[in-house]
């Protein structure tokens, strides 16, 4: 299925806008990963665990959404918008939110 973050495709006119479609993914980092990751913040550098974990919500969050715009027959997704957050307490979870327009093209 075609992704896009464009609002149109070039040489793919669009036929019919099918409707909105939404992928979320929450989850959650656990203590071991939370640890090494403020030691992370107080010697500088990347927090190769989180960022396997955001790695992950995004796919999770990507398939639903494609999903989704399969069952209602869809070719692709356009205007497609990506949502990170930080949510929980002590910011000890991870959303990625992705949302686009379902559409068949001619």
């Amino acid at each position: 299925m075609l992704k896009t973050t464009t609002s149109t495709v070039d040489g793919k006119p669009i036929q019919d806008y099918l409707n909105v479609v939404v992928g979320e993914a929450i989850l959650g980092a656990n203590i071991f990963k939370d640890l090494f990751g403020a030691v992370r913040d107080i010697v500088g550098g990347r927090s190769g665990a989180y960022e396997q974990e955001m790695g992950k919500a995004r796919e999770i969050a990507f398939a639903e959404m494609e999903s989704k715009a399969q069952a209602l027959g869809a070719d692709g997704i356009v205007g497609i918008d990506i949502d990170y957050e930080v949510i929980g307490q002590n910011g000890s979870m991870m959303m990625v939110s992705v949302s686009g327009t379902a559409v068949k093209f001619k």
